[in-house]
């Protein structure tokens, strides 16, 4: 818990290229503030602080049914998909307990009412409480040069309709959509507080999508955990999942069929796997256009101790504080020195209480 914690914070030093780390905390570093100019030991304080609560207290997990994952298996077409989505379908369903999530399966028994169910479940589920609604779509997809659509029993679910469907929706979501011309889907969901990932990066790569094999596995595989922190984010499933399947056409010395993508800043462009290191792009588009991944960072199905310690409210305060620091990194060639580091102060101060009080919950 306390090495989990410790990365968490080393993660958010190097995001702003400060010239110490939190592991260090506690020895003399550059000077922040202005008129004081407080040491970075005011920062220490209470982030020794935060630390010791959470090796002290006694973590006990929130309530996490409101975490829902709802898996939708379409129509196989073959028997041999059929095997193959199933098995997709089990492994997420296995990462959903392990994150103490509540998994919802459509399709399992051949339904010819799943647009129905699919329905239903959304619409309840716009509703409730504010904790993360997941969508995985494991299945084939057709795309016509105008309309895509995900293979249903029965009516298909369109990219449109789907996105009306979700267009009301406050809280956080994860669409996983992994059926082959899924990328036509991306520019349907994309919004706000959303993270969307499609298996190809346009309507047009229509052959079997392998990727969602890969990623209904990554999404609870510590194996995939690039950063360290004891748990796999969705950004790091996707570049484990995206790995995997481009390793798979070179291996078998095919021309790759699929190119995944990822969503999560809401400008309905996407970002490949291969623009990034590690879990940060470095690749800038010729538009300027603002990368994604931030976000997709932020959130995992199967969290640690540390992080299932935290209150919804919590949570959303810290991603919050997280994205104030990513913005102030891009302002700070235009910042005074004196005052980057009085704002980076006051809101690593802010995380440090928020750890802390997470971690004297009894």
């Amino acid at each position: 818990m306390l090495h989990s914690f410790l990365k968490r914070m080393a993660r958010l030093a190097e995001t702003v290229q400060t010239v110490f780390t939190l592991r260090r905390c506690a020895a003399a570093g550059p000077k922040l503030g202005v008129k004081g100019k407080r040491s970075v030991a005011s920062i220490s304080g209470v982030c020794i602080f935060g630390m010791f609560a959470l090796f002290q207290g006694i973590l006990a997990c929130a309530d996490e049914t409101n975490r829902i994952v709802l898996i939708v298996v379409g129509a196989e077409g073959e028997s041999v998909y059929g095997e193959r989505f199933m098995a997709e379908a089990t492994n997420w369903q296995h990462a959903a307990e392990l994150g103490k999530a509540r998994s919802i399966l459509v399709g399992a028994d051949h339904e010819t009412n799943e647009l129905t169910q699919v329905r239903s479940v959304i619409t309840q589920e716009l509703q409730k409480a504010d904790e993360e609604f997941w969508i995985v779509l494991i299945g084939h997809g057709t795309f016509d040069g105008k309309e895509a659509r995900f293979n249903l029993r029965g009516p298909d679910l369109t990219a449109k309709e789907l996105g009306t469907l979700l267009q009301a929706f406050e809280r956080p979501l994860i669409v996983v959509d992994t059926a082959s011309g899924s990328g036509a889907f991306l520019q349907a969901l994309s919004g706000t507080n959303r993270v969307v990932i499609t298996a190809t990066r346009s309507g047009n790569e229509q052959n079997y999508a392998r990727f969602g094999e890969f990623m209904a596995l990554a999404v609870a595989d510590p194996a995939a955990d690039l950063d360290k922190d004891g748990q796999t984010s969705v950004l790091e499933a996707f570049l484990s999942a995206s790995r995997k399947a481009t390793d798979f056409y070179k291996t078998e010395g095919r021309l790759a069929t699929e190119h995944a993508m990822i969503d999560d800043n809401g400008d309905h462009r996407g970002t490949p796997a291969d623009w990034f290191a590690g879990i940060r792009v470095t690749r800038k588009s010729t538009e300027n256009f603002k990368p994604d991944g931030f976000r997709a960072n932020q959130i995992q199905l199967v969290r640690n101790a540390r992080e299932a310690a935290l209150t919804v409210e919590q949570r959303q305060r810290r991603d919050e504080l997280e994205r104030e620091i990513e913005n102030l990194r891009g302002r700070k060639r235009e910042m005074q020195e004196d005052d980057y580091y009085r704002e980076l102060e006051k809101i690593m101060l802010e995380l440090g209480g928020i750890y802390g009080a997470a971690g004297g919950n009894p």
